[in-house]
């Protein structure tokens, strides 16, 4: 196999595929990107037995074939060739040779026949969804999922595909986030799907989706969740889970006889202040609402330290305090699009929902006891 090209043309698609490629490796095969070349066309593969990831490029092709190299190596060399510099990767007896101007690299390679193929013999669920748009709703959740919780089904995505609507669900036990957007495809078959997306494939899936605004194709299935973006792609086994009955924990707007309107920025920056000062163990602050005196934010900590913010709020109801993880509140807050944010609020020992102007998310928070 012989490929010639230019830094720039492979270091794009090589940095895309790295991601998946751990430093400790159970199978040393994983350490390897897979390469393959046939007619003026590279392919990259890579792969940790969860997730796939793809990429192809253009190049000139002197020599057909099919290798693998050590990934990282591989990205790292690229990184510290000028600007500009012409590429040539050689394989010849067993061994990979990169070569740059006056530069030479020689690197192991491995058996490409070893390397595990994803299976694809599942039929899928077929939506077509704007990059954007799908951009959108990873974006506005994916903060809320759980880091390695012992429920494993947290630790991941729900997406949810159901009457016309695509739907993204995340929650750790101490917050939810929701997000959705309307589909083209996938409705015909009236057919009704939930896919938990582990988390490391929701992050890479950020990654690969996060330039472009053009149509792409979405295919769910029981077992593994693939995005086809063209020459780049994302294959990921599914969390064999149920996820929970999320709806049962929103609270109803007619159930919250409480309800405040900020303005998001001003409201952002003053939990920003209030937290410099939140015990640094809980990031715990007090927020009270009164009709007469609209917001005050306090904070304190172990050092007897004091922070308090007071806002102007539309606030409807009884006065109430309330106490939240300042962090969680400021990822929902963070995630509101609209100029002014809407809190939903039952009483000191119910969860709060947070909305925008627009409805299009919701945001689920648990209080604290201070």
């Amino acid at each position: 196999m012989i490929i010639s090209t230019s830094k720039e043309e492979l270091i794009k698609p090589l940095q895309m595929v790295v991601g998946v490629v751990e430093r400790r490796q159970s199978l040393p095969i994983l350490g390897n990107v897979l390469i393959s070349a046939a007619g003026e066309r590279v392919e990259l593969t890579t792969t940790d037995l969860e997730v796939e990831l793809f990429s192809g490029f253009g190049a000139q092709v002197d020599e057909e074939g099919e290798t693998t190299l050590p990934a990282r190596k591989m990205l790292d060399i690229c990184k510290a060739l000028p600007d500009k510099a012409p590429l040539r990767i050689e394989v010849k007896d067993g061994k990979g040779v990169i070569s740059s101007g006056k530069s030479r690299f020689r690197l192991a390679t491995m058996n490409p026949g070893e390397f595990p193929a994803a299976e694809d013999k599942e039929n899928r669920h077929s939506l077509t969804v704007g990059r954007e748009d799908l951009r959108r709703l990873i974006d506005k959740t994916q903060f809320a999922m759980a880091q390695q919780d012992v429920r494993f089904y947290l630790n991941g995505l729900l997406l949810e595909s159901k009457a016309g609507r695509l739907k993204a669900v995340a929650t750790d036990g101490h917050r939810l986030a929701i997000a959705e957007m309307e589909i083209n495809g996938g409705e015909s078959d009236g057919m009704e799907v939930q896919a938990i997306v582990p988390r490391k494939a929701v992050l890479e899936l950020s990654k690969v989706i996060a330039e472009g605004d053009e149509q792409i194709e979405v295919e769910l299935g029981r077992q593994t969740l693939r995005v086809d973006l063209g020459d780049r792609r994302i294959t990921s086994k599914l969390v064999d889970g149920k996820y929970p009955d999320y709806e049962g924990v929103i609270p109803r707007k007619e159930r919250c006889d409480k309800k405040a309107i900020i303005e998001r920025d001003v409201l952002k920056d003053s939990l920003a202040r209030a937290a410099i000062l939140s015990n640094e163990k809980y990031r715990a602050v007090r927020i009270g609402f009164s009709h007469d005196e609209g917001m005050r934010v306090t904070a304190h900590n172990t050092e007897q330290e004091e922070a308090v913010e007071e806002l102007d709020a539309e606030f409807e109801g009884d006065s109430i305090e309330i106490g939240f993880n300042v962090g969680y509140l400021m990822d929902a807050i963070t995630a509101v699009d609209t100029p002014r944010v809407i809190i939903y609020l039952i009483n000191s020992d119910s969860s709060s929902l947070i909305v925008g102007e627009a409805g299009e998310e919701k945001y689920v928070v648990m209080p604290m006891r201070l």
